[in-house]
């Protein structure tokens, strides 16, 4: 029984970084409910493997601790297999956990795009919104219909297959932008509900 744990704790250690980017392991510890000593076992495994690299973080006060990113080698892993390998991640957590990974990567998200956006006019935000997603790659593109009111247009959705099996991706997606764009945002069109794109409708 431990063997079949330990290589799902990985994967679900790989797909916590890959998400919310780089963590201590009291950090992990916290997230998958283990104890260090056993969530570092999985961090040696994963450097062995290298699927890990170790940085030090230097504080104020205190001494410095160590944090973990994905490799390149990593990274590499996900595209080759991404949509599945997150469902297969994914299919392993309960519904509040599932939750709890899509909101920490809109609160990762707000934090890296919120700043940009500061003491801008909405079409400014909705423009920046636009060039983000657009190099994140979603195709994206938009239009003012009204003086207040604009269009998102995204004909492409990185995260598509997952979408389509767990809403709360979407969910999350269409808060962040209500929360970045400091408007109401009615999504009209959604691919992984099959439509031809995903369409959002921006009013101030």
């Amino acid at each position: 029984m431990k063997s079949n744990q330990e290589p799902s704790t990985r994967r679900t250690i790989m797909m916590i970084l890959k998400t919310r980017g780089p963590a201590s392991v009291s950090d992990l510890a916290r997230e998958l409910n283990l104890t260090e000593m056993a969530v570092r076992r999985h961090i040696q495994a994963l450097e062995q493997e290298g699927m890990l690299l170790a940085e030090t973080v230097k504080i104020p006060t205190g001494r410095p601790y160590l944090r973990f990113r994905l490799s390149e080698q990593a990274e590499e892993y996900f595209p080759h297999n991404y949509h599945q390998l997150a469902i297969d991640l994914l299919d392993e957590l309960d519904e509040e956990d599932i939750a709890r990974v899509f909101e920490g990567r809109k609160r990762k998200l707000l934090s890296r795009y919120q700043p940009l956006m500061e003491q801008q006019t909405l079409g400014e935000r909705v423009a920046t919104l636009t060039d983000i997603q657009q190099n994140s790659g979603y195709m994206a593109s938009y239009e003012q219909t009204r003086p207040d009111e604009f269009t998102i247009y995204e004909f492409n959705c990185p995260i598509n297959r997952v979408a389509d099996q767990y809403n709360v991706a979407c969910h999350c997606e269409q808060e962040l932008f209500e929360t970045l764009l400091g408007a109401k945002v009615t999504r009209t069109e959604c691919i992984a509900k099959g439509g031809q794109c995903c369409v959002y409708r921006i009013q101030k």
